[in-house]
């Protein structure tokens, strides 16, 4: 039983509690007035160049002159730029600030950004920060994500930084797009100085220990045999969360290794773990690990349009990859995503790669490299909302079911949606939303155009105007624990001359589900021709709806055809509950027969020919 506590004792806790608790809201308060909002924003006459030089510059200076640079982005972010504007940054160096970058170009006259080549360091202590929900990465819902370069309310801006790395000095966004479309950036390179996923190699193993050489980058300390992984304003103990990368073939899959009764310590350069029984270290291999917390992206794209990255370059980033929300337009080409030349770590993504949620228009992805993440490449998926009320004849109020997805603007005025019962994964009705309002970060209520149609216990909405395109060619996909590509959009679909290596699940998976991750939905229209599949985990390509009731199928006109599957698994194909599926003109290097490779459930209409096996 605990003692009472003395109420002044009380009293100077509440108090204490509630300073701490207000403290980071007013620091963010002081940080956020180096950054006007919009009206409080003067603007550029336009066709103004204006000068940036981090090193001598001075903020006192005109910054309209290259003789009298600005020495920080303070004066820029006091504009609103202008037709034909340019921001010159000058010279590479530490860059306390964020560029939070509001513009008003056109077409013929973009606001042009350019930055010599070099290394910008950037960081989080004075950036800019705020707050955002971002789909799938909702641990910390009300924590404030420091920005790196943040657009905002803008058009039509280009920028240009090539030779350019951007070195990240802890967690932060390194770029986000927010309400603004026709936003071009090329060449830029961007990695941190402590990636966030740490990294070590099993040079010896014992019976009761093992050896281990750690990372350079990934810094810890010891204290009472536990290891603490240390970063850049962040820390955390060693848990059980592990990847496993093979050097020698390539592989990289997930391991879970219980690290309770490990005992680690400092012999001179070595890191010794010891244990009774070793709970997984292999002599040679590569281990990867990370706090699981998700609470950021690496770039953040957000209700923007015509979105163009090109020759973007990524060593490292944090949080759930890029993250692109409810956009229209995005067209990725020369993204490669690996880990620094000469750097000797093996991870370059701490989740997923590219992961799109609710987009809309076309999503192009182009002569791209995607490498060495912890998760899945590529994710294409909408956000089914659970049905919990109808207040009227023609208002229902939803709800956003998993944790990690919630609390953004998932419908518009206009949109349409269908309704959807989620054990058959099927519609039975559709409707025009002519109102949405916001109760909670959780709940939405839907005014319809139309009466709702009968609802049972658990049925869905699907917003069925913001699904995209897909097009994904001449890209590389390797060195993946999870699966290459998710696609689950009812809008045209091809995967093309694309190669698919060491991915340690489905290379393709088309899914759907309203019971656990809530990502919608339906496929109308997929075509997977001429790629090659090398060492990809089984089914290399999976059609897997997680409906519970066959009332029909799911997925249609699906055409797999011209690949080549280097297989060293034996399930090629696996589809349940799906009807027109094509899947001829292959060639499978297997010593299994074609029953064994394909397998069909609850499936109609399907066409299998053409193919050819040649035996390993």
């Amino acid at each position: 039983m605990f003692a009472p506590m003395n109420r002044n004792k009380y009293t100077c806790l509440l108090l204490l509690m509630l300073l701490l608790e207000s403290f980071p809201n007013q620091l963010h308060a002081q940080v956020n007035a180096l950054y006007p909002s919009y009206n409080n924003r003067r603007y550029s006459p336009g066709k103004t160049t204006y000068f940036i030089d981090p090193n001598k510059g001075n903020d006192q200076n005109s910054g309209t002159s290259v003789k009298y640079p600005w020495k920080s982005f303070r004066k820029a972010n006091q504009l609103i730029f202008a037709a034909g504007d340019k921001l010159m940054v000058i010279a590479p160096g530490k860059l306390d600030q964020s560029l939070v970058m509001m513009a008003h170009g056109n077409q013929a006259s973009p606001v042009s950004i350019n930055f010599a080549p070099g290394r910008y360091d950037f960081y989080p202590d004075s950036a800019f920060k705020t707050r955002f929900n971002i789909s799938n990465t909702n641990d910390t819902p009300l924590a404030l994500k420091a920005i790196a370069l943040y657009f905002v309310d803008s058009r039509y801006i280009k920028l240009t930084a090539r030779g350019v790395q951007f070195v990240l000095r802890g967690k932060m966004i390194e770029t986000c797009v927010d309400r603004c479309q026709n936003i071009t950036m090329e060449g830029i390179s961007f990695d941190y100085k402590r990636p966030t996923v740490s990294e070590l190699k099993v040079t010896a193993v014992t019976p009761n220990y093992v050896d281990l050489k750690v990372h350079p980058d990934s810094k810890y300390t010891i204290l009472d045999s536990v290891l603490t992984w240390e970063g850049e304003g962040w820390r955390y103990k060693t848990g059980w969360y592990w990847q496993e990368f093979n050097p020698e073939t390539g592989n990289v899959s997930r391991v879970d290794l219980s690290m309770g009764n490990v005992k680690f310590a400092q012999h001179d350069s070595v890191l010794k773990a010891y244990f009774i029984h070793n709970p997984g270290f292999k002599k040679g291999m590569i281990y990867q690990t990370r706090d699981v917390t998700r609470d950021c992206a690496g770039i953040f794209l957000q209700r923007s349009k015509n979105i163009t990255l090109k020759n973007i370059h990524i060593y490292f980033m944090h949080g759930m990859g890029m993250v692109s929300q409810y956009c229209d337009n995005i067209s990725i080409d020369s993204l490669t995503v690996k880990p620094a030349p000469n750097s000797g770590r093996t991870c370059s993504a701490w989740a997923d790669i590219l992961h799109f949620s609710g987009c809309r228009g076309t999503i192009k992805i182009n002569h791209s490299y995607l490498s060495a993440a912890n998760d899945d490449a590529v994710n294409v998926h909408g956000t089914f909302l659970k049905i919990v009320e109808k207040p009227s004849p023609n208002q229902v109020i939803v709800r956003f079911m998993h944790d990690q997805t919630y609390g953004f603007d998932a419908f518009k005025a206009g949109d349409s949606v269908d309704f959807i019962h989620p054990a058959t994964l099927l519609p039975f009705g559709n409707n025009l939303i002519t109102a949405q309002k916001k109760i909670d970060d959780k709940t939405i209520l839907l005014t319809l155009q139309k009466s709702v149609p009968a609802v049972t216990n658990g049925d869905v909405v699907e917003n069925i105007s913001w699904t995209p395109k897909l097009l994904i060619q001449n890209t590389i996909i390797t060195r993946i624990p999870t699966r290459g590509i998710l696609v689950t959009t009812r809008r045209k679909a091809i995967i093309e001359n694309c190669t698919f290596k060491n991915v340690n699940s489905s290379s393709v998976l088309v899914e759907d589900d309203a019971s656990s991750w809530y990502e919608s939905g339906m496929v109308r229209d997929l075509t997977i021709r001429k790629n090659t599949f090398i060492s990809s985990g089984e089914p290399v390509i999976s059609i897997h709806p997680e409906n519970k009731i066959d009332q029909g199928a799911v997925h249609k006109n699906i055409a797999i055809y011209n690949n080549s599957f280097l297989l060293t698994a034996v399930s090629l194909l696996s589809a349940e509950n799906a009807s027109n599926i094509s899947f001829f003109n292959n060639v499978i290097h297997s010593n299994a027969s074609i029953d064994k490779l394909v397998i069909w459930k609850n499936c109609t209409n399907v066409k299998l020919y053409g193919n050819s096996i040649l035996k390993k």
